[in-house]
């Protein structure tokens, strides 16, 4: 449990009144809310608890395990054995096999070890997101929670737009960092295609 999941538990309350006079009452025309709900695509209530639903530490495993396979690869190219005392063709056709193999396991961007720290880089990169994101909206909750319109939600869909659109606001932000760091993954998920 963290600061996200003990913020949340407080103000769930909070969110799902915001959720049933937005979904009732809507809002002021020209609040900035409507912005904040065409970014996110959700309530703040289902909005909130899909981002407390990421869990980065379930990632850590898979990073560290990347990174061994990367160096397992490095480590089978550098050990796979000379030809010896061999002579002749196949001699020299071991020795170009041998080559091919090993810089199909480690040596440029398109070997299977470089992949797979590019692959690690990546979750690591999504583990570090999931976190900030976490961090941030926990920040965010704690300040709607002591803000004015959370003590005058009430019935009044106007400060329940003010909540709305702090939250939402807030988990636009992360969609919009996790949409670039996607975008920027695309070239990893070409090269682990070929």
């Amino acid at each position: 449990m963290d600061r996200l999941d003990e913020v949340l538990a407080v103000a769930a309350p909070l969110l799902a009144r915001v959720d049933t006079l937005l979904g009732e009452q809507g809002a002021p025309a020209d609040h900035e809310v409507w912005r904040e709900l065409r970014r996110v695509r959700l309530l703040p209530g289902d909005a909130a608890r899909a981002v407390a639903s990421l869990r980065p530490a379930e990632f850590d495993d898979a990073v560290s395990l990347l990174r061994a396979d990367a160096r397992a690869c490095a480590e089978v190219a550098e050990g796979l054995p000379p030809p010896g005392e061999w002579d002749g063709e196949a001699a020299e056709a071991y020795t170009e096999l041998r080559g091919q193999v090993a810089d199909r396991l480690s040596g440029d961007g398109e070997s299977l070890d470089e992949r797979l720290e590019a692959s690690a880089d990546l979750a690591q990169a999504l583990v570090d997101w999931m976190a900030r994101a976490r961090a941030d909206l926990a920040y965010a909750l704690a300040g709607v929670l002591t803000s004015t319109d959370a003590l005058t939600v009430g019935d009044d869909p106007g400060a329940a737009a003010g909540v709305a659109a702090a939250v939402l606001r807030t988990i636009a932000e992360s969609y919009v960092e996790a949409d670039d760091l996607l975008q920027g993954s695309a070239e990893i998920a070409e090269a682990i295609a070929m």
